[in-house]
């Protein structure tokens, strides 16, 4: 099966480390990668000086970057099979992303944390957490900054068990099973007991993973959720972290400032973010 994957990029030194990471991750299979540029016009520029000549300008620099990423990604190139193409948009960032995504048929959205400072910001923080709480189309996957690849062979995957688990859980076990990751499902406690919802949602979740390697966690006594995240990722040894995108669920605790800031922008490891179907 061939992967589409889609890479959003500034031309920072970040997104091309995500890029990286996008190739090693996927270095055995048979894929098409997009090069995605967008830009879009700030409101602080006065329209009088937008000249047809100035959007041609910028449209010519950003195609040759484009081309000068193409050329870098096939003297990088690994595998015969890995094809690469670019997109250049004039939509904002996070349009831009599901416009690509429907066209193109993109089995995962895999981006940097930040992009370059001075003007060209469209990776910024602030981007980042937009795409990760808008995105519904497809799963994202964020590379911390600088991050070197690490075969993901444990993934964690945290849960409250308030939410039954459907197609998003098989988002998750693809992505495993690209490597044969191990899921190691744990649950933050607050109450000694769950609920009849919760231990109903935790037998079927274990009856979905049957056919994958997972163990199931306990965090006991942790009132910080992002507390028990970090000691959760060191104690493990964890590769990749991956949440369910629920509405009013702790995920979207965590992605809220200033949580953002010590989970959502700075991860210590990838981030894969699944959309939920509800």
């Amino acid at each position: 099966m061939e992967h589409h994957i889609l890479l959003p990029t500034d031309f920072s030194d970040n997104a091309w480390s995500a890029a990286i990471y996008a190739f090693q991750f996927y270095k055995e299979e048979p894929c098409t990668f997009y090069f995605l540029h967008a830009w879009k016009f700030s409101n602080s520029l006065s329209r009088t000086y937008i000249t047809s000549n100035y959007i041609e300008t910028l449209k010519k620099d950003a195609n040759i970057h484009l081309k000068e990423l193409l050329d870098l990604a096939e003297v990088s190139k690994t595998n015969p099979k890995h094809i690469f193409k670019s997109i250049l948009s004039t939509e904002p960032l996070l349009d831009a992303v599901e416009t690509t995504v429907k066209d193109q048929n993109i089995d995962l959205v895999i981006m940097g944390t930040k992009g370059a400072s001075g003007v060209s910001e469209f990776l910024y923080g602030s981007n980042t957490v937009n795409i990760v709480s808008k995105m519904k189309l497809c799963p994202l996957l964020i590379i911390p900054a600088g991050y070197e690849y690490v075969k993901p062979n444990q993934v964690a995957f945290p849960t409250d068990y308030n939410h039954f688990y459907g197609e998003e859980l098989d988002q998750i076990k693809q992505v495993c099973k690209l490597h044969n990751s191990k899921i190691r499902v744990f649950h933050i406690n607050k109450k000694s007991n769950l609920s009849e919802k919760q231990n109903y949602n935790l037998a079927m979740l274990k009856a979905y993973l049957e056919d994958h390697k997972h163990s199931c966690h306990w965090m006991i006594d942790y009132d910080n959720k992002e507390h028990a995240i970090k000691d959760f990722i060191k104690e493990f040894d964890i590769n990749m972290l991956t949440m369910i995108s629920y509405k009013h669920s702790f995920f979207e605790d965590i992605i809220k400032e200033p949580v953002v800031k010590k989970i959502g922008l700075h991860p210590t490891i990838p981030f894969l973010v699944v959309p939920s179907s509800d």
